[in-house]
């Protein structure tokens, strides 16, 4: 993460250092960019900006709704060619944090219309094709929010049944999927894959090691970036996430792997050489969206996640959390980023039967 304060941009102080290890790696280990910036990667048909290939069993209409804050969100629809003419089950999807509908979700959406279902990528609000000003910032509200706005504009669509809605949220959106279905009743089913709590993680650090006062010092310094950015009328942004330097965790390679290079790079994506604002995380260390999960029930929640990602306690202590009925599923040999495109990773007849089972009539 970028100094909070331009004025002590040669300070390497404790609670700059502390601010890296709670929201820079927090928010930014989501994403790695290149040093030379953002990466330029054909991205194929000039139709099809997606990062995975065209399925030809779906439809694929480019959508756009409202939530309910009055934000315009673009999504992708995605059809099963093959539908007969009555009312299908419907699945909204959004995730990693930082990424587009071009990348992980998009594939999740296209992979189960293929099988059968009604689906639907989204940009949250403030990201890729979405609207929302300024430009790449976050919060545990309004992106709760976003999916709920979903599920509107989704049960509305005549080719969907409305009493047959399911959620997916992928990495840190698997985390505002849980909150958004704890909340919003109307979801019969939730699958969080890959999982992060972005509240969590960034109030806390990674496996909670911040101690109270590394995070008061960090929220001094994120509190004196708001004078900075109030006084110029604009917000400072991060600089792109963990330039690769040699001697990085596995799991920043692994980022960098799958968002700065062609498997998932795309322009829009936060992730891919972009940054999110330096404030982001005020919102997320004040207010932790998983309060509420065991509300979850009698509905079912999915967790799926891979044995040697790094991130794997988070779905861990959830479904510990989570009531019944509830099942975690642990990838064998799988990382963090191998959930996120990984065809024969991800358990796809598990999320099949998943929803099938639950979004029955």
């Amino acid at each position: 993460m970028s100094i909070p304060n331009e004025a002590n941009h040669d300070e390497p102080d404790e609670g700059r250092r502390t601010l890296l290890k709670m929201t820079g790696v927090g928010v930014a280990a989501l994403g790695v960019a290149t040093v030379a910036g953002a990466p330029v990667f054909a991205q194929g048909d000039p139709e099809w900006d997606k990062v995975f290939p065209k399925s030809d069993k779906v439809d694929h209409e480019k959508v756009s709704f409202k939530n309910r804050y009055g934000i315009t969100l673009a999504a992708d629809l995605y059809l099963p060619k093959n539908r007969a003419d009555v009312r299908l089950a419907a699945i909204v999807v959004s995730g990693p944090f930082g990424a587009v509908k071009e990348q992980s979700s998009g594939l999740y959406a296209q992979t189960m219309a293929e099988r059968g279902f009604v689906t639907l990528a989204f940009d949250p609000s403030y990201t890729g094709e979405s609207g929302g000003e300024p430009r790449n910032v976050a919060s545990p509200d309004i992106n709760t929010e976003d999916f709920s706005a979903a599920v509107d504009f989704i049960g509305l669509r005549p080719e969907v049944d409305r009493e047959r809605i399911g959620v997916i949220g992928v990495c840190g959106w698997g985390g505002m999927a849980l909150n958004a279905v704890a909340v919003d009743k109307r979801v019969k089913a939730v699958l969080a894959s890959t999982m992060y709590d972005m509240t969590r993680v960034m109030s806390k650090g990674y496996n909670d090691s911040v101690t109270l006062e590394q995070r008061t010092k960090a929220l001094e310094q994120l509190s004196q970036q708001r004078w900075a950015d109030a006084e110029k009328g604009t917000p400072a942004y991060q600089p792109p996430y963990n330039v690769l330097k040699g001697g990085e965790a596995q799991f920043l390679v692994d980022y960098h792997d799958y968002y700065s290079t062609p498997r998932g790079y795309h322009k829009r994506a936060v992730n891919s050489g972009n940054a999110w604002t330096q404030t982001t995380p005020l919102s997320f260390m004040n207010m932790p969206i998983l309060t509420y999960i065991a509300e979850i029930s009698p509905r079912p929640v999915l967790f799926v996640h891979g044995e040697k990602a790094h991130s794997r306690y988070f779905s861990e202590t959830a479904y510990a959390a989570a009531a019944e009925p509830k099942e975690l599923m642990i990838i064998p040999g799988a990382n963090h980023t191998d959930l996120y495109d990984k065809v024969d990773v991800i358990p796809f007849d598990k999320l099949q039967s998943f929803f099938a089972q639950h979004l029955s009539v």
